[in-house]
C-alpha cells in the first residue's frame, strides 16, 4: 500500500477534486518558469523511460504498455494520483 494511500480514502474532502485536477490548477496559476522547469524535467524522464523501454522491448512497447495498464488499472491510478502530488509538491515548493 503506498505512503499516500490514506490521502485517496475520499480524495474530495482533501484536495476537493482529484490529485490531477488540483495539479493541474497549479500549473495554470503557478510561476510560469518554476512550471516549465518541472515540466521539462517530467519530459526528459519520461523520454528516458521510453528509451529504456524501446531498448529492452523493441519498438511494440506501447502495445505491452496498454496490456499493462487494463490489467493493473487500480495500481496505474495509485500511481498517478502519487506523481501528481509528487509534481505538485515540486511546484509549490519552488514557487513560494
Amino acid at each position: 500500500m503506498s505512503k499516500y494511500s490514506a490521502l485517496f480514502e475520499d480524495e474530495d474532502d482533501v484536495f476537493l477534486g482529484s490529485p490531477t485536477s488540483k495539479l493541474m490548477d497549479i500549473i495554470f496559476n503557478a510561476n510560469n518558469d518554476v512550471v516549465r522547469f518541472d515540466l521539462e524535467n517530467f519530459m526528459k524522464r519520461r523520454a528516458a523511460l521510453e528509451l529504456v523501454l524501446e531498448e529492452k522491448f523493441g519498438e511494440d512497447y506501447g502495445e505491452m504498455i496498454d496490456t499493462f495498464m487494463l490489467e493493473n488499472s487500480l495500481d496505474v491510478e495509485s500511481k498517478t494520483k502519487s506523481l501528481s502530488i509528487e509534481l505538485m509538491g515540486e511546484i509549490v515548493s519552488k514557487s513560494e
